[in-house]
């Protein structure tokens, strides 16, 4: 084969590729030339009774995933023995080898904390929990860990004066994130931030390639939830599917459909983490979200 031919064959060989390209951490509002490819996790919460009685360990809960089909899991950080101490290097890489047998990612991780509070000493040690999760995150392969924006009583403090600490904590959050590649995502969890216009302020504020946004479905509980979803989905990394929705603060069954054209809208190419928050069996309702939402998707 002579040499030209062989260059030509390598920019073939290679083109798709460069074209359909996109840095992990850039905007979530840069088009992608690639086809929409999402994949799907479960979040621990699911399982909270069940791990916290240690009826179900996470290997249980990896299994359960493996065999539905999924493609990761969402591993928070308090059902860990210990929390908030973190866990030793062999529990770490014993689940990490877990997932590895199993074909899975463990994609996601979680932690408490309150950047709400007025406590100036209490958010800095938040900060430093978050530091040291990071790590943990790190070491578990993990792409994004959840942080809270927080909630309770500012009295004395104006909504405002709140939001510029917790800018100002969120800054400092994104600075570790970078410095152990695990991106921090903010759940907004009906706390303290309750409109999609005033979640994307802060995430505009904080203005980091290391701060993301993990869009979460049943915490949009003023006015119509699908337009609230609809504006944060250009910024989201990362997205929680629940089983209901709050239409005027009302709660009422998701409309599977409904999500899965504004993912297409968007071109979303990440993960999708379903959790239950309902009585009943976890595993039976999470199967059912996540064949209902399947079957809406591919019928687009």
């Amino acid at each position: 084969m002579n040499k030209k031919r062989r260059n030509l064959l390598r920019s073939a060989a290679f083109s798709p590729i460069l074209l359909g390209s996109r840095s992990l951490f850039s905007s979530p509002l840069i088009t992608t030339l690639a086809p929409t490819r999402l994949q799907y996790s479960i979040n621990a919460y699911t399982f909270n009774a069940l791990l916290r009685s240690g009826e179900m360990t996470f290997f249980d809960m990896m299994e359960f995933a493996s065999t539905l089909g999924l493609n990761a899991v969402d591993l928070t950080g308090y059902y860990f023995t210990d929390y908030p101490e973190i866990p030793d290097d062999k529990t770490l890489f014993q689940l990490k080898k877990k997932a590895l047998q199993l074909g899975l990612n463990i994609s996601w991780t979680g932690v408490r904390n309150n950047f709400v509070n007025p406590d100036k000493t209490s958010r800095a040690s938040d900060i430093e929990l978050i530091k040291n999760w990071l790590q943990v995150s790190s070491k578990l392969g993990a792409s994004i860990m959840r942080i809270f924006t927080g909630n309770g009583k500012h009295e004395g403090y104006s909504r405002e004066e709140v939001k510029e600490w917790m800018v100002s904590d969120f800054k400092a959050c994104a600075r570790y994130a970078e410095d152990t590649g695990v991106m921090v995502g903010m759940q907004h969890h009906n706390d303290f931030l309750y409109e999609a216009d005033e979640i994307i302020d802060i995430f505009k504020r904080v203005n980091s390639d290391w701060f993301g946004l993990i869009l979460d479905i049943g915490s949009l509980r003023k006015g119509d939830p699908y337009k609230e979803i609809q504006k944060l989905a250009p910024y989201a990394n990362y997205w929680f599917i629940k089983e209901l929705v709050y239409v005027d603060g009302v709660a009422e069954p998701v409309n599977m459909k409904k999500i899965a054209i504004i993912l297409k809208e968007v071109n979303y190419t990440g993960y999708i983490s379903f959790e239950s928050l309902t009585d009943g069996d976890p595993k039976q309702i999470v199967t059912t979200m996540y064949n209902d939402f399947r079957t809406a998707y591919e019928k687009l």
